[in-house]
């Protein structure tokens, strides 16, 4: 691995980390196609390593500051976590049988709609 090539991975890991800090986004939204983009790893090798990064010691720290300023709700986390874990199973199987090109389109369309609602929100 190359000091460029270790840098880039730092500056994407910073890049998330703020911004997942910030506004609880930087896996999907930045790491993939920052790793599709500037790694030139398919789809499935960039959300594979997206979720190797969102392990939880990752994401620890972030969520003791949540908490301790009262803005977090355990209970609803614990239910919602159970379930993720179920449905990361399903999707994960599903994604890894389509099509690199199928698999980023959906993806794409997953961040404009996203996109799209949180835009035209009052």
């Amino acid at each position: 691995m190359t000091i460029q090539t270790i840098l880039s991975l730092i500056l994407i890991g910073i890049l998330a980390g703020v911004l997942s800090g910030l506004v609880g986004v930087g896996g999907g939204i930045i790491m993939v196609p920052l790793l599709v983009m500037f790694f030139s790893f398919n789809q499935h090798q960039a959300q594979g390593t997206s979720l190797a990064v969102l392990a939880v010691p990752v994401t620890a720290v972030a969520v003791f500051n949540y908490y301790k300023e009262g803005q977090l709700n355990l209970k609803y986390a614990a239910i919602i976590a159970v379930f993720f874990v179920v449905g990361s199973i399903f999707g994960s199987k599903f994604a890894l049988t389509l099509d690199q090109k199928v698999l980023k389109k959906i993806f794409a369309v997953v961040l404009v709609v996203i996109a799209g609602k949180m835009l035209l929100e009052k």
